[in-house]
């Protein structure tokens, strides 16, 4: 049996767990050492650290205090590693934690986070989806039934200086561009609400000033939302400090390609069995600059889909030049418009392509001025048939159940 080397009470605080870090800085102290070829498992928060409540009200997901994400647990040191070198993370094994067996996805208020289609979804909404096994259902989302592909949203390994200056040199200015923007272009440090694990006192408030957030993906891994990086996955970190220092956390049941929902996939608490190898001088032999995996051989399969296609051509009628955000945009929200002639609600139908294991792909970007996009919807997710048929649509959910919605105040 392996060893648990990280554990989390989901009744405490985060804050109160020094094993914990919602920030990258590469003065964050190791919490555990590991050797080469050693398996351990590791216990996560849910991304918000359990803000978000099994419940009926989106008040929580409008609410949120958002500097305070991602938590993660780590840094995990493997002896031997060394800047340079590759990591290689085995994910043997992964799911929820025993007592917290449901998951939660929601739409951030566009006054609060925002999201990929917060123009059309500007408040705040959840659904809560419950879990069976390996298949979920929402009593949100009614007619939709399907099984998870438990991942990790966020891994990756700690930055040494140089890189940390490197993101913040290029994301501050970035941010600065356009400061009213939303959502904003970016999430610049903030001290007010870093946990550097076990860092404490002057060293931590010098740490806390410049720590990089984990919103996005970065060089060294971090927040890449992949669905099929799952039980079997095996991941090549590029290693920047002595002992790399893996973290992980922001676990999804289920996720659509893109997390187009932003409080996205079907988010939950649980843990993961991994074993961890290096590679001497990796990054150099390989030409790495960013990580590499290889995907679980397990996945959900679905042999008949509706494909949804998108061009370059925004909702107003603007034209843009190749591309894919918009492409993948116009695809999703065709996919949405398509399920609302069921019975779905518009939130509905969007937390279905944030949940379930649709496909999204660049189909074209070379066909000069409209990049291509398409989304591979699975129909067998569904209680009913949603294929297009002479008999037209049928509505087949009942109105009376909608998401819970919480507009601003």
């Amino acid at each position: 049996m392996a060893d648990t080397i990280i554990k989390v009470d989901l009744s405490q605080s985060p804050y109160q767990n020094d094993m914990v870090h919602n920030r990258w800085h590469p003065d964050i102290p190791m919490v555990a050492w590991v050797k080469p070829g050693d398996e351990f498992i590791v216990e996560t928060y849910d991304w918000t650290g359990g803000f978000i409540k099994n419940n009926d009200s989106a008040d929580d997901v409008r609410d949120i205090n958002l500097t305070i994400v991602h938590f993660l647990s780590g840094p995990i040191g493997v002896k031997g590693a060394e800047p340079g070198d590759l990591l290689v993370v085995d994910i043997l094994d992964i799911g929820a934690k025993k007592d917290s067996e449901w998951g939660f996805n929601g739409f951030f208020s566009k006054n609060n986070g925002g999201g990929f289609l917060t123009e059309h979804y500007p408040h705040a909404q959840k659904s809560i989806w419950d879990f069976s096994g390996m298949f979920t259902r929402s009593r949100h989302v009614p007619g939709v039934k399907f099984p998870g592909l438990i991942h990790p949203g966020l891994i990756g390994c700690l930055p040494d200086p140089k890189l940390l200056k490197t993101w913040n040199d290029r994301e501050i200015p970035f941010i600065d561009s356009q400061p009213d923007r939303i959502p904003p272009l970016g999430n610049k440090p903030f001290a007010e609400t870093a946990h550097l694990g076990a860092l404490k006192g002057e060293k931590k408030a010098k740490a806390a000033a410049e720590a990089a957030r984990t919103v996005p993906p970065r060089e060294h891994g971090g927040n890449c939302d992949i669905k099929d990086l799952s039980r079997g996955s095996r991941v090549y970190f590029p290693v920047y400090v002595p002992g790399g220092g893996l973290s992980m956390g922001d676990l999804h049941f289920s996720q659509g390609d893109g997390e187009i929902t932003f409080c996205g996939a079907i988010e939950m608490a649980g843990w993961l069995h991994l074993r961890v190898e290096v590679l001497k001088d990796g990054v150099a032999k390989y030409g790495i600059k960013n990580p590499i995996f290889k995907p679980s051989p397990i996945k959900p399969r679905y042999d008949d889909y509706l494909i949804f296609e998108g061009i370059s051509v925004d909702e107003q009628g603007k034209q843009h030049y190749l591309d894919v955000h918009v492409a993948y945009r116009q695809a999703c929200l065709n996919a949405i418009e398509y399920l609302k002639k069921f019975g779905y609600s518009g939130a509905q139908a969007y937390s279905i392509l944030g949940t379930a294991p649709v496909e999204g792909h660049i189909s074209g970007v070379v066909d000069i001025p409209n990049a291509c996009a398409t989304l591979w919807l699975p129909t067998a997710i569904f209680d009913f048939d949603i294929n297009p048929s002479s008999a037209g649509p049928s509505r087949h959910i009942d109105g009376s159940v909608q998401m819970p919605i919480s507009p601003d105040i």
